[in-house]
């Protein structure tokens, strides 16, 4: 053996002797050598608890649900529901107002401008958190690290856009008495007869899409901003894990229900959303109980 290599074989006994005593050290101050001198298996298990946390109790889940439960959630959410509004679609149709009637001034300028920014950064966070969902299916790779960048980047810019979208519509979203009599009736969508359908200014469905999007994107971003750094203990960083999951799907279906309303379900809708205008007509039947100022 030369000299190299006996110096080499000395530095790093040395760094291991120090290793072992750090070890010893900190275990003692710790709960490994403890005064009643605890056997070694109780003494693994409290080293196992200070690692991974309890995992017994959202480790199971988190085990159990994140490498399949949550794919086949998200899974059949994005085709079931529109095979569900495909045969709403050709069964029963859009509905068609008329514009001769005269149009109603519905949406400001400001209000359009900050809901087509937390629409296009919404939309991105679907696409780009299902891709990572079903990362397998893309090859992984520098395209799923892409979307998860981009999902970064719209979730910040959404999380700013969102508090100022909340406090424009709070108080047109506050639950009414006739709201649940638009769901007795599911807001006249299972029929094609125009009659007039109990709703203020946005409809029951209306509200649940912005208390979702609005109160959930926050907890989205809460747990998201947990999963990104890390900077939590292991069972906390498990049950954000969980949490973010489950309203991602909510949300990744309501958004689904959003778009299919605003682009099929009632022609022109999303023109609306683009000059501020709605048909008279249209909001005579949508929304009888709204009274414009």
């Amino acid at each position: 053996m030369n000299k190299s290599s006996i110096g080499i074989c000395a530095v790093f006994l040395a760094l291991s002797s120090l290793a072992a005593a750090a070890g010893a050290v900190f275990c003692q101050d710790q709960f490994l050598f403890s005064p009643g001198h605890e056997s070694i298996t109780v003494a693994f298990r409290q080293f196992s608890s200070l690692i991974v946390g309890d995992w017994q109790h959202y480790g199971r889940l988190f085990i159990t649900w994140q490498p399949a439960l949550f794919r086949q959630i998200f899974f059949w959410t994005i085709v079931s529901l529109p095979l569900v509004f495909l045969l709403h679609y050709l069964s029963i149709g859009p509905k068609s107002f008329s514009h001769q009637k005269g149009e109603v001034f519905y949406f400001g300028v400001f209000s359009r401008i900050v809901h087509w920014i937390a629409a296009v950064f919404f939309s991105l966070l679907v696409l780009t958190g299902l891709t990572m969902v079903f990362g397998k299916l893309f090859g992984g790779g520098a395209f799923v690290r892409s979307a998860r960048y981009i999902h970064i980047i719209s979730a910040l810019i959404f999380a700013v856009d969102a508090p100022i979208m909340f406090l424009i519509w709070v108080k047109d979203m506050l639950p009414m008495p006739y709201d649940l009599k638009w769901f007795l009736i599911m807001g006249g969508y299972l029929s094609r007869a125009k009659r007039p359908v109990p709703a203020g200014r946005f409809n029951a469905g209306q509200k649940i899409w912005f208390w979702l999007s609005t109160l959930g994107g926050g907890f989205m971003a809460w747990t998201g901003y947990q999963m990104f750094s890390f900077d939590v203990q292991t069972e906390a960083l498990r049950f954000a894990a969980i949490v973010h999951n489950f309203l991602g799907a909510a949300l990744a279906g309501f958004f689904i229900i959003h778009l299919y309303m605003s682009l099929f379900a009632i022609k022109g809708s999303l023109q609306s959303m683009l000059t501020g205008y709605k048909s008279l007509e249209e909001v005579e039947i949508l929304h009888s109980r709204y009274k414009a100022g």
